[in-house]
């Protein structure tokens, strides 16, 4: 189940819960006999990439399927997305890693518990049911979820430069594979998901490397182009992100026609197989993004499901 990204909090408050908005990967966790298996959104299998989530661990129930969050915190406790992607990326990490880059699980929904699916029940009775569970132990964590005061939580939230806010209603089922407004995402600034569709070469200290990478989205006519992002990068990621793109090179562009002149004659275009994080200030009046700042890429998101998250009427994702 999925939020839709709204600019406002619902005016009905008390109708509502809130929880923080977390800065990492979507995870599906399924228990089965002191067993845990863990699966991105993109319903590939993770558990080798997070070991430390799935040891030993009697204190979960004999049979559960939990929907959470991967997260990698900073120093002053802070979640990071630019963190994790150190995680993300590596498929059996190292025991240096993992000291370094620690991650902890934190849990929010609990969809089927004990030979029986939740997913009908009410928000609020759900999250009863995973507050009951004592799953607060080692690297997992269950959050908590406030009832009303939606705006005193978005101005804390503010005050410590976190993304933001969903809202969740107390009375909505969990419909999976869903992306509703029964569950709403308030940000503190405007963040998605994006396609990488190529990149402009870079000039004077970027020389020979990536100037900036062309990025879009999906709507019902293709892949619509929604600009270049040029900030946000160190020399190590620009390293990474060269030898991916060079092994998704293609003649022509991806995107759908027209493109502004200097990408059209510039651009070296690739497969559009990348997704790529990216935080923004706005949208501008031509469709494309203003002060754009990359924040990572994404192996838990199918480029086919990335669409313009602000625009009403989107098909599921």
């Amino acid at each position: 189940m999925k939020a839709t990204t709204a600019d406002v909090l619902p005016a009905d408050d008390e109708r509502w819960s809130y929880e923080l908005k977390w800065d990492g990967a979507r995870t599906l966790s399924y228990v089965e006999g002191g067993e845990v298996r863990l699966q991105s959104r993109s319903l590939r299998d993770v558990t080798g990439q997070y070991p430390e989530l799935t040891g030993d661990a009697p204190w979960l129930p004999a049979q559960a399927l939990f929907d959470g969050e991967v997260v990698a915190y900073r120093a002053d406790g802070r979640p990071s997305f630019e963190l994790l992607q150190q995680r993300m990326n590596v498929g059996r990490p190292t025991p240096a890693l993992i000291g370094r880059v620690g991650v902890c699980y934190v849990v929010f929904d609990v969809l089927h518990l004990d030979g029986r699916s939740t997913m009908a029940l009410p928000y609020q009775e759900r999250r009863a049911l995973l507050e009951g569970l004592g799953l607060d132990v080692d690297r997992w964590q269950v959050p908590r979820a406030h009832r009303g005061d939606g705006a005193g939580l978005l101005q804390a939230t503010r005050d410590r430069g976190l993304e933001g806010l969903v809202a969740k209603r107390l009375d909505s089922a969990y419909e999976p594979g869903r992306r509703t407004r029964s569950w709403l995402k308030v940000k503190n600034f405007r963040r998605q998901e994006f396609v990488v569709g190529g990149w402009l070469p870079g000039e004077g200290t970027r020389q020979g490397q990536i100037g900036a990478l062309l990025v879009g989205y999906h709507d019902p006519e293709g892949l619509r182009y929604a600009g270049r992002v040029g900030s946000g990068f160190t020399d190590a990621e620009l390293t990474r992100l060269r030898k991916l793109l060079q092994a998704l090179v293609r003649p022509t562009s991806p995107f759908l026609a027209p493109l502004p002149p200097e990408v059209a004659r510039l651009g070296r275009f690739v497969e559009p197989d990348l997704v790529a994080e990216v935080a923004f200030s706005e949208w501008t009046a031509g469709g494309t993004l203003r002060q754009p700042s990359y924040k990572g890429t994404r192996d838990d998101v199918e480029p086919a499901a990335v669409v313009r998250e602000d625009l009403p009427g989107q098909p599921p994702a």
